[in-house]
């Protein structure tokens, strides 16, 4: 095992598959002990069980994010069984409205996308930065997406502009947190191959969109794992408020 976040106490939100599993898995190989987070009871306790199987340390947890009050509720438990914590990586979200113009979006797909990945991440953020700032201490990492940092036609509006609110809400915490110790950074990926991802994208697609890459290969979920893992050592100690695209140079701003 590896000792850059040694004690260290990390939640990871939507980390029972995909990216957010990568990134759980990661940290606790590098020393930390997890908080594994998702809606899917099976797939949080089976994360949670490869990792302390692996000789790591983590812990299961259960919320909606939506909800302010079960947003509380989880930052009591994992206090309660882990203690304060030092990492949070606000990963959960997705996209819930298949593109198209954006005056056929409903205002229910709307508020929606936006509650699935911008309220939630505000609700996250709310809850554990107070304890960070009075401790004097902490990191948050934030997930974005390539799609905000270089819309397309094909890009659901809706997705596009809740995680580039992300990007925003990110370094406003930067600016307002970082007197007190606290840094706030964002990763934003490109399309990457979590296990959905490869069953969905036709290989024809996967190899267009390979192609497209200056380095020309897709992103695998331990890129954005060892991203988030630099972001959240103190190899980063004075990087805040930077949004780190994760796309094999085909995002150059």
């Amino acid at each position: 095992m590896g000792s850059d976040l040694q004690g260290q106490i990390a939640l990871v939100t939507g980390s029972s598959r995909g990216i957010g599993a990568a990134i759980a898995k990661l940290f606790a190989a590098n020393g930390a002990a997890v908080a594994v987070h998702g809606r899917d009871a099976g797939a949080v306790a089976a994360i949670t069980a490869q990792i302390n199987q692996s000789g790591g340390r983590a812990t299961p947890l259960l919320a909606d994010l939506t909800s302010y009050d079960e947003v509380e509720d989880m930052r009591a438990s994992v206090e309660e069984d882990l203690g304060p914590v030092d990492v949070l990586v606000a990963n959960a979200g997705g996209s819930t409205v298949r593109p198209g113009p954006v005056e056929d979006i409903s205002e229910d797909d709307w508020r929606l996308s936006l509650d699935t990945n911008l309220t939630s991440i505000f609700f996250t953020i709310k809850a554990f930065l107070p304890g960070m700032k009075q401790r004097g201490r902490g990191t948050i990492i934030t997930m974005s997406s390539a799609a905000a940092r270089r819309p397309t036609a094909q890009s659901p509006a809706t997705y596009t502009a809740a995680k580039a609110g992300v990007e925003v809400l990110t370094k406003q915490v930067a600016i307002q947190a970082g007197p007190y110790g606290v840094r706030a950074n964002c990763v934003a990926p490109e399309t990457i191959l979590t296990e959905r991802n490869r069953q969905m994208i036709p290989e024809a697609v996967q190899e267009q969109l390979r192609l497209s890459h200056p380095v020309q290969r897709l992103g695998t979920p331990d890129d954005v794992a060892r991203a988030a893992l630099f972001l959240a050592s103190e190899q980063s100690g004075w990087v805040s408020g930077v949004t780190l695209d994760i796309a094999g140079g085909s995002v150059l701003v």
